[in-house]
């Protein structure tokens, strides 16, 4: 008995033969009594009854190959069956020569495959081929055990997709341990990690933003652009297909990896990944509660902290672009150690006392400050031995003095033509007196103590100018989040074309400062 292809081939030649066969066959003569037998009424006249009996003779023929075609369709439905509806037994018995990855993916088609997919037989053989049990040598101690398999009736007693999620959880893991290697280099300028873009290589990271409008419909878009900055990096979405502005509700910022690392060398997004929150902003009304930064002939930058910058078109308020800077401080942390729903919470921390020091917490402090966009980089410097007196402590907050108004040594210019480099698939601009800030704040234990990256922009200043040495306007920089304020003051040189920063100061909490150094300021 024939099977598989060859059966169907079989019953193709077959309706083949049937189909050239209907066609030869002669049209039934018209019947003795002048009449066809398709007729029920009495023949007319000679030349008539012929023209008819010629008619209903066609009919007849047509009538055959119209059923030889249902019988060729019927035939050839019955020798295509679907691949669904195969017994489980076959489908199990395809599915245990399938990988990790194509395990994954077929689970993704419908519910019968999921369940099918998970089967503890198929997945323990993946997960001791990956991960042996160790065996002790046979020299050991008699106390010691060694490992066995379990058996055919231990794999079947756990639950549907045990063994699937134990070698899941296992390859998280064993990916995780390896990146860990790229963070133990420290950076001493900074304190951070000196890897950062090696490891983010070798994670397969990247981000994506999840628009979700009013009726719940989610809209994911993928990274376009990334650029690598001292401290931070700078993620860019830009495209034809934003939804409606008007539609949207709240924007959610995640961190990608690959499910299976050791599988997946090279990123795709056909691949079964895991998503990691990490910050979730409002969009409902966005330009009426969202403050502008700035604008060009084309765009209206609108700034939504922590580090988020979304560009609005001046002509249909639609989207144009999307920027997000993320601070290096805990970035893999953050990026996949999350889940869909909650971010990733830092551990607490633990606060070294010293009763010695009168002054704990106040001086010893280190800050690194980056301003760059588009590539460019207007500032990058490294301040030690910053301090506060506790005669500056008030309102709340500890005041740290950077670079002193009065100290002419210490003000430092901006180079270049400062301003936020955007670009979308056709346009690009540049909106003057705007660009990205990084911070970093190192505590006495050259520990980061306080980290963020966001975008700025510098306004016209207010005050009189109290600088005799400098003539120009004076511009005023400030950002504000729960962990403390920075200040920049800055003036415009006419002669050098250049912003010379003459005032930086930085205030901190008190009770960012008493929780983690245990003091009572």
């Amino acid at each position: 008995m024939a099977t598989g292809r060859g059966w169907i081939l079989q019953q193709h030649s077959l309706g083949l033969a049937r189909a050239a066969a209907a066609s030869q066959r002669p049209a039934s003569p018209p019947c003795p009594s002048g009449r066809s037998q398709f007729s029920a009424a009495p023949p007319p006249g000679p030349e008539r009854g012929r023209k008819k009996s010629g008619i209903f003779a066609c009919h007849e023929t047509e009538n055959i190959c119209i059923q030889g075609q249902c019988q060729r369709t019927s035939i050839k439905s019955k020798s295509c069956p679907c691949i669904e509806s195969m017994p489980s037994e076959i489908l199990l018995k395809i599915f245990s020569y399938l990988d990790a990855l194509s395990l994954l993916c077929i689970g993704c088609v419908n519910k019968h495959f999921y369940h099918l997919s998970n089967d503890n037989v198929i997945w323990f053989k993946i997960y001791s081929s990956f991960f042996p049990p160790k065996r002790t040598n046979w020299k050991t101690k008699p106390v010691e055990r060694t490992a066995v398999l379990p058996s055919h009736a231990t794999v079947l007693d756990r639950e549907s997709g045990y063994w699937k999620k134990e070698y899941i959880m296992k390859q998280i893991a064993a990916g995780k341990t390896k990146i860990i290697q790229f963070l133990k280099p420290i950076n001493p300028y900074t304190g951070l990690p000196l890897k950062i873009k090696e490891a983010i290589k070798a994670y397969n990271l990247s981000w994506v933003i999840v628009l979700k409008d009013r009726n719940g419909k989610e809209h994911v878009m993928e990274q376009v652009d990334i650029s690598f900055n001292d401290t931070s990096i700078t993620v860019f979405w830009y495209g034809t297909n934003w939804p409606c502005l008007d539609t949207l509700q709240t924007l959610e910022l995640c961190g990608v990896t690959p499910l299976l690392l050791d599988r997946c060398k090279v990123p795709t997004y056909n691949i079964p990944r895991r998503r990691s929150l990490i910050a979730e902003f409002s969009l409902t009304n966005l330009t009426n509660t969202t403050t502008m930064i700035g604008s060009d002939v084309l765009v209206e930058l609108f700034r939504l902290n922590p580090g988020l910058l979304v560009g609005l078109w001046k002509k249909g308020n639609g989207i144009a672009f999307i920027t997000a800077s993320l601070h290096h401080h805990q970035l893999l942390e953050r990026s996949t150690l999350g889940s869909v729903t909650a971010p990733y919470v830092l551990p607490p921390h633990k606060p070294i006392l010293d009763d010695v020091d009168p002054e704990y917490g106040l001086h010893g402090y280190q800050l690194h400050v980056d301003m760059h966009s588009g590539g460019h980089t207007y500032m990058c410097g490294t301040f030690r031995n910053v301090f506060c007196r506790k005669d500056y402590i008030r309102n709340g907050f500890l005041r740290l003095t950077v670079i002193s108004l009065k100290n002419n040594s210490q003000h430092l210019p901006l180079a270049g033509k400062v301003g936020f480099f955007w670009r979308t698939d056709v346009f690009e601009g540049n909106v003057q007196n705007c660009y990205m800030m990084d911070v970093t704040l190192l505590d006495e234990m050259e520990k980061p103590f306080w980290c963020f990256s966001a975008p700025v922009y510098m306004k016209l200043s207010s005050k009189a100018s109290c600088l005799y040495d400098y003539t120009g306007h004076n511009y005023d920089l400030n950002y504000v989040d729960s962990e403390g304020k920075v200040h920049i003051e800055l003036v415009w040189l006419e002669e050098t074309k250049e912003y010379y920063i003459v005032n930086l100061v930085l205030y901190l909490s008190t009770e960012k400062v008493n929780s983690w150094f245990g003091t009572k300021y």
